[in-house]
């Protein structure tokens, strides 16, 4: 994630390490959040210190690292207290089947279980463990546990593990904590909110190997899913076919088609602050799949389409409809079309582009329409694009927000 590097300066991190051979790679994701600005302090368990050596974060960190409860070399010897109130996040990578098991029943035999449960800020664990260990109904129970105390849990991913077996377990890698721990970290202007983001195409099959989809890649969705967790919300992506790896923090639903995306954000809509339907979804899809392939012939092939449900329509005209913010690839009239849109749906925020221009590319130009007026955001990478819209996005919000409080007062 490219982040403004000074946002993070004066921000306490404290990085807990536990047994595990994943552990190894504590070492580089210690050195690369010390490069991004972040103050760094470690706390190693006993099973820790048998993969790797606190000389080497006390090297990488320029902080002495605390592993023993009993040490009486701090401040009134109360490092448990000490060191989780001088932290703005807590984050355990790796984080073991046992550590785990103690965070969910509030055991506190060692240092680093004991100022977990004296915190007075956010944890984030990393699970790092064999796939059966991960699997087992106990270790399930207690990360279920740690969800509901609020607890952020990130990974684990699949792949082949130290053990040579292959299956979920495997630590994320270490930019993706980084991420994780940058969005932690930065201020918040959508703190706690849920947003909901659509993105990607969508795939309507044909036949068995053949189908209706378009030139979207998702970069534009994904980089305002990385924004708006920049800006402290709980992401839900719900994300068409793309190359695209998705951030660590966000709640990922992949979906294929038209109707399975509508699916899911009928699911998921319930708990949405705000819905940003960034996908480029099918407007047509075929009314009868065929489940073979449809042999080629010298004559003229005919398909009946019927339309796909509109999703933004659909949210937007809920009873308790999510703050609405919908986009517009257009070939030509940009500004016309756009307008035409966003009152046909009462959308409070129209994001609109050229598509020729944008799709499958790393920048665009933008305009933003709501009821205010339009706002010309010039060419540039969507990354920075999708920071000014989350900016935007927070703002109009805000004032809605407010309108609605007065309107009930009133």
């Amino acid at each position: 994630m490219m982040t403004n590097l000074s946002m993070l300066k004066g921000k306490h991190l404290l990085f807990g390490i536990t047994g595990g051979v994943a552990a190894y790679k504590a070492a580089e994701l210690a050195r690369l959040l010390v490069q991004s600005g972040i103050d760094v302090q470690t706390v190693m368990t006993e099973s820790a210190c048998r993969f790797v050596g606190p000389v080497t974060l006390q090297s990488l960190t320029g902080k002495p690292v605390f592993t023993d409860l009993w040490a009486t070399n701090t401040t009134d010897n109360m490092a448990h207290i000490n060191l989780s109130r001088n932290a703005d996040a807590i984050l355990i990578a790796p984080a073991s089947a046992n550590f785990i098991a103690k965070l969910a029943h509030g055991l506190a035999d060692d240092l680093l279980a004991t100022l977990c449960l004296a915190r007075d800020c956010p944890l984030i664990i990393a699970p790092a463990m064999n796939r059966q260990m991960w699997e087992n109904s106990a270790t399930q129970r207690n990360l279920a546990l740690l969800q509901c105390a609020g607890v952020t849990i990130v990974g684990p991913a699949a792949g082949e593990q130290a053990c040579g077996e292959v299956g979920m377990g495997r630590m994320l890698e270490v930019y993706e904590l980084l991420e994780t721990v940058q969005i932690a970290l930065l201020p918040g202007l959508l703190r706690d909110k849920h947003v909901l983001v659509t993105a990607g195409p969508t795939y309507e099959a044909i036949d068995a190997i053949r189908g209706i989809t378009n030139l979207s890649s998702g970069r534009m969705g994904y980089a305002v899913t990385r924004a708006a967790l920049e800006a402290g919300a709980k992401v839900t992506l719900i994300s068409g076919p793309t190359c695209l790896s998705p951030p660590a923090s966000a709640k990922l639903i992949s979906v294929v088609s038209a109707r399975d995306m509508f699916n899911a954000v009928k699911k998921e809509i319930l708990d949405t602050d705000i819905f940003i339907s960034v996908a480029a979804v099918a407007d047509y899809r075929v009314v009868k799949e065929r489940e073979q392939k449809i042999k080629k012939t010298n004559e003229n092939l005919m398909l009946e389409l019927t339309p796909n449900p509109d999703i933004l329509m659909y949210v937007a005209n809920l009873p308790a409809a999510p703050f609405c913010v919908g986009f517009a690839a257009e070939t030509e009239d940009l500004e016309k079309n756009a307008e035409i849109k966003r009152h046909k749906k009462k959308l409070p925020l129209l994001v609109a582009n050229l598509a020729q221009r944008a799709i499958g590319s790393d920048e665009s130009a933008l305009i933003l329409f709501d009821d205010e007026g339009k706002y010309y955001l010039s060419q540039a990478p969507k990354a920075d694009q999708a920071r000014h819209l989350i900016r935007h996005i927070a703002q109009l919000y805000e004032k809605q927000k407010s309108k609605d409080i007065t309107h009930e007062k009133n």
